[in-house]
């Protein structure tokens, strides 16, 4: 048993500390002031196809100010930033469960020989502070570290969320597990925001259909390009196979008026394909388009 914090218990964080609480770990979610209230008070609540439904009352604080074995990272890219101040100690080791990949530059210079890479394929949202919804069985957390002395205690968390009932793999590379993820999300929310569909409609439609492999074979070059080794057919693969209602976080977000991670996932992509010198011109027509339609600038290239 290690002592883990969560950072931000949104649909990803939420879902993630309530696994770990119900199974036992000690577990502490650092929130802000309004949501740790109303964690102390009422618990997180989960609706979970995977888990069932059950409610479990962690610690709750809003400023981590005690050590701990392992520090999980899971706010938004768009609060990251305002996130990591309510970090006031030194955990043994970090681990982020962001989209994208540029987080990682900034945790690195902020915990410097401790953060390791994470992802997390989960659908889950919080519709409302402390109430977590998975609506799809599937669920895998990644990791993977470049530094061999973060082998051991990253072995020790997949095994501890393992007993937690959340499926691990450790990977070979961070490369590798960031751009898996990276090359399918990235497809995936920049067709179903564009045109606020799910990816039934979007496999069924010629033009949509044309842009989402599209999306695919340009990510994957770009990820072949920065060191993964990325099967562009393999990961399309994986887009046919989901269910047909599967939407993306991002387009959620659009639609209740939230700030969506367009800079963080689309915006990483193409910064990565200007330093690679490959063009995505179909990742970057999207991008422009689910900018206009949430009002936000295209990102910076």
């Amino acid at each position: 048993m290690e002592s883990i914090a969560v950072l931000g218990p949104g649909g990803v964080g939420g879902f993630v500390a309530a696994a770990l609480a119900r199974a036992g770990e000690p577990v502490t979610v650092i929130a802000r002031t309004s949501t740790a209230d109303v964690i102390a008070r009422d618990g997180i609540r989960v609706q979970s196809v995977r888990l069932g439904e059950f409610v479990v009352r962690p610690r709750t604080t809003t400023e981590l100010e005690d050590p701990v074995d392992v520090l999980l990272v899971a706010p938004k890219a768009t609060g990251l930033g305002d996130a990591l101040s309510r970090i006031r100690s030194d955990p043994g080791l970090v681990v982020p469960l962001l989209n994208g990949l540029e987080h990682m530059t900034l945790l690195r210079e902020r915990f410097p020989g401790r953060t390791a890479a994470g992802v997390i394929r989960v659908e889950s949202d919080r519709p409302a502070p402390g109430v977590i919804v998975q609506t799809s069985p599937f669920l895998r957390v990644d990791l993977a570290s470049d530094d061999a002395r973060l082998g051991p205690p990253l072995n020790q968390l997949a095994d501890t969320l393992r007993d937690a009932g959340v499926p691990v793999e450790v990977g070979p590379t961070e490369a590798q597990i960031l751009w898996s993820k990276l090359v399918r999300l990235n497809a995936l929310a920049c067709t179903t925001s564009a045109c606020d569909r799910r990816i039934g409609f979007i496999r069924s439609d010629p033009d949509w259909r044309a842009a989402l492999e599209a999306c695919v074979d340009e990510t994957a070059a770009v990820a072949n390009a920065d060191g993964a080794e990325i099967d562009p057919a393999a990961l399309l693969a994986e887009l046919d196979d989901a269910h047909a209602e599967l939407g993306s976080s991002m387009q959620r977000d659009i639609a209740a008026g939230r700030e969506p991670e367009l800079d963080a996932i689309p915006g990483a992509v193409l910064r990565a394909g200007k330093r690679h010198g490959i063009d995505c011109p179909t990742v970057a027509r999207l991008t422009a388009r689910i900018a206009d339609r949430a009002g936000l600038p295209v990102p910076v290239v």
